[in-house]
């Protein structure tokens, strides 16, 4: 009978201690589902916002979509997946990254040059942020040639003038086919948070 409390008192020991000592990111490994649909929802979104404004009006209206239209799509699929979802970029038009993420696109570049495709490029894991648990990711958009129309070297007038008007600071120029240009980021504050055990 002893035997049996002692083992007992073992095994519920052993159990604490892995659940102590498991990785935040596997016990909130369902994140990274969720974070990788609501990047996918929003690149969807922005990308058929996109093309529609650039076939019926030209590239140069489509930065205003970027700067009006993005914010409101990465609100969307926020609410949608109980988080927060936006882009930066180490070379950003609008939001320059903070400590984490660029520490995550340097990463990703260092990734790139070593041989990773960028459209497998992702990272993710548990961090304190401003003192509380939040589950953090991110996921690189590669440059297409469509992209380059606002983001290449090589620039009309127009986009020039719209860019400027736009965003005065802007250094998401002089890309080329196949860099990073920017990466989707998400964040789940995990204190009291429904989606998270």
């Amino acid at each position: 009978m002893r035997f049996k409390v002692i083992m007992a008192a073992i095994a519920l020991f052993a159990m604490k201690t892995y659940a102590i000592s498991q990785d935040p990111v596997q016990q909130n490994s369902h994140l990274v589902e969720i974070a990788r649909q609501a990047v996918a929802e929003m690149a969807k979104t922005l990308k058929g916002e996109l093309q529609s404004v650039i076939a019926q009006s030209g590239p140069a209206n489509a930065i205003q979509v970027c700067r009006d239209k993005a914010p409101e799509i990465a609100k969307s699929a926020g609410r949608r997946y109980g988080l927060m979802v936006d882009r930066t970029s180490l070379k950003p038009r609008r939001r320059a990254p903070d400590a984490w993420e660029k520490q995550v696109l340097m990463e990703f570049e260092r990734r790139k040059a070593s041989g990773e495709p960028v459209s497998a490029l992702e990272f993710f894991e548990v961090i304190k942020d401003e003192g509380l648990p939040a589950f953090r990711y991110m996921k690189a958009i590669e440059t297409k040639p469509v992209c380059l129309a606002c983001h290449g070297e090589q620039l009309t007038p127009e986009i020039e003038q719209t860019l400027k008007e736009l965003y005065p600071d802007d250094q998401a120029k002089g890309f080329k086919v196949g860099d990073i240009r920017r990466a989707f980021t998400v964040v789940v504050p995990l204190q009291n948070n429904p989606a998270s055990p």
